[in-house]
């Protein structure tokens, strides 16, 4: 019936929809396992190597101290181990600043933000029952404050397109606009960063742009911290400056994320219309190709 027909279109379309969602499985999956492939192959040899050449020193160790045994020392490099994980450089000593002052707010914004870099972590009891409760609070609250930082970027970023806007010219200044702030935003949170870090942390350009992402994105490693050498002295404001960088890198590397998910939605919507259109002209073809079929008349 015409109903029928008409209905078609619909119900083609939601069995596409359906049919998408194995296929963006299927590419995730793949993905992470390239990713574990890749990882491997460029990160196991050096692992390998790091564990033999820490092996080598542990002999050599115990060959230059021979009052030393090797459960003795096995012993000393788990307490060192613990100690890192509880946040204490083993290179430090009983002098160097606390990583729980109360000016050294930068592990609270960690755990708001989600970043977690594993390099601090509360090591009481209480101090783990609050941490949870105070993330439960909090990463909504950044959320909806990156949000509603978010909305004012997109804001401003309307606002350069109404005032530049000419008859005619509006795909152009949308795109010079997209332009200016991504190439601002790069520039701001990505290029010129790294440049500060490697000159007060010591490390390499490449190292600070690795860390930058890093954090920004929320990945969060923490093989790569500011403000925890304890051979540095750092100006008291440095990981606030720093927490304050974190916050507006959020909000504009999420934009900038949102844009490419959104990019990629309608690269996908695209690829389904088509092929919506093209089933929808190959039914008609077929509906127009068919003989119309007797009617039998059945008498009362």
């Amino acid at each position: 019936t015409a109903s029928q027909i008409s209905s078609m279109p619909l119900l083609t379309m939601h069995s596409q929809q359906i049919s998408w969602t194995p296929l963006l499985l299927l590419g995730y999956l793949f993905y992470l396992l390239l990713g574990a492939m890749v990882f491997q192959l460029l990160e196991k040899q050096a692992e390998t190597h790091f564990r033999d050449q820490f092996q080598l020193e542990k002999l050599k160790f115990l060959q230059n101290y021979t009052c030393v045994d090797r459960q003795a020392l096995e012993q000393f490099v788990q307490v060192l181990m613990e100690a890192w994980e509880k946040g204490v450089n083993p290179e430090g000593n009983s002098t160097n600043p606390s990583n729980w002052d109360f000016s050294n707010s930068f592990f609270a914004g960690t755990v708001v933000t989600t970043i977690g870099y594993g390099n601090l972590s509360p090591s009481t009891v209480a101090g783990q029952i609050f941490c949870v409760f105070y993330a439960l609070f909090g990463v909504p609250l950044n959320l909806a404050f990156l949000n509603q930082l978010g909305k004012a970027l997109n804001a401003h970023l309307l606002t350069l397109e109404r005032w530049v806007q000419k008859p005619g010219r509006a795909q152009v200044v949308q795109t010079l606009a997209v332009a200016i702030f991504l190439t601002t935003g790069t520039l701001l949170f990505l290029v010129f960063p790294p440049l500060v870090f490697s000159y007060v942390e010591g490390w390499s350009y490449g190292e600070g742009f690795y860390f930058t992402f890093i954090t920004l994105s929320t990945i969060g490693f923490g093989d790569y911290v500011v403000g925890t050498n304890p051979n540095k002295q750092y100006i008291p404001v440095y990981r606030s400056l720093t927490a304050i960088w974190i916050v507006f890198g959020l909000a504009w590397l999420a934009l900038v994320f949102n844009v490419g998910a959104d990019l990629m939605e309608r690269y996908l919507q695209l690829k389904l219309h088509k092929s919506d259109l093209s089933l929808a002209e190959g039914d008609t073809t077929k509906l127009e190709d068919e003989p119309e079929q007797p009617r039998i008349h059945i008498p009362s």
